[in-house]
């Protein structure tokens, strides 16, 4: 999909039209966050929860800008209809840099910042499976007290470039100490006797909003669930691994190496896609399910 209606700053423009000032500190400095989400048909999935992640770290990086959860269905639906997509699956990044400042002024507040929504076709997802890598690069530790989806990204190319022969493996990081952290664009999750385990956010990762989701889900299957820091060896020994992102739901992973893995015969996977396919239409949070 190319030359397509994006929005900018209230504008409803063709990409190629798009114009940002080289002294967006966003450019100039990686200040700024975004957000990723699916739309069904039409219907922005957990939105609420990624316009308060949004607006958390906004407030963290000094930007005052505030997203507005009925403000952005607007924006959506004027995208879809202009772009054509209001009957098709799609993804909105949701964009916001901290605008024009003074070259060398890294602590001053933003007031005018850079707003953007970009409208791209989904990825397919029917019963896609995975192989994974394990990354020789280690997983960065977060620039401030937890990890912001913000535009600081090149621990992830780095990682990605790893996989330059191989692209269609998804590369999981350590962290320096050798604990499984995350993927490059994705959390990890695995099962071990019926108990689902994911590395917790003392390891530096991201705390996606499927993340999230996928643990409400556990507590309403009554699937036990831990959090943690583990070793490699205690995910190479999983009966099923499972990588979760907003873009591309779940994914169950088939091989790592010479270890086979169920992929979508997995029986904790299959539970938790029939959840994901029931709430994806739903308005709700996750705190709502």
């Amino acid at each position: 999909m190319s030359n397509l209606y994006i929005y900018l700053n209230s504008e409803f423009i063709k990409d190629t039209e798009a114009r940002i000032s080289p002294f967006d500190h966003g450019f100039l400095y990686g200040l700024g966050v975004f957000e990723t989400f699916r739309v069904y048909k039409g219907f922005s999935f957990l939105l609420k929860d990624h316009i308060e992640r949004l607006n958390q770290s906004l407030e963290q990086l000094n930007i005052h800008y505030k997203a507005d959860v009925d403000e952005a269905i607007q924006v959506i639906d004027r995208l879809l209809f202009l772009n054509k997509c209001e009957n098709k699956d799609v993804t909105i990044r949701l964009n916001v840099s901290a605008g024009n400042g003074e070259v060398g002024k890294l602590t001053e507040s933003y007031f005018k910042p850079n707003v953007m929504y970009l409208l791209r076709q989904a990825p397919p997802n029917n019963d896609i499976e995975k192989n994974i890598a394990i990354l020789q690069t280690r997983r960065n530790t977060p620039e401030g007290s937890y990890r912001l989806k913000s535009h600081h990204y090149l621990n992830n190319i780095l990682g990605k470039r790893e996989l330059i022969e191989t692209p269609e493996l998804e590369g999981i990081f350590l962290t320096e100490k050798g604990y499984v952290s995350e993927g490059i664009v994705t959390n990890v999750f695995w099962v071990k006797k019926g108990i689902v385990y994911t590395p917790s956010l003392d390891t530096g990762i991201l705390n996606g909003i499927t993340r999230q989701f996928i643990m409400r889900c556990l507590s309403t299957l009554e699937i036990p669930f831990q959090e943690g820091q583990y070793t490699l060896d205690e995910m190479i020994c999983a009966d099923e691994i499972f990588l979760t992102n907003s873009t591309q739901e779940i994914l169950p992973v088939k091989e790592m190496g010479e270890h086979l893995y169920p992929g979508n015969e997995g029986a904790v996977v299959n539970k938790l896609k029939g959840m994901y396919k029931h709430y994806h239409s739903k308005l709700l949070t996750i705190e709502e399910l």
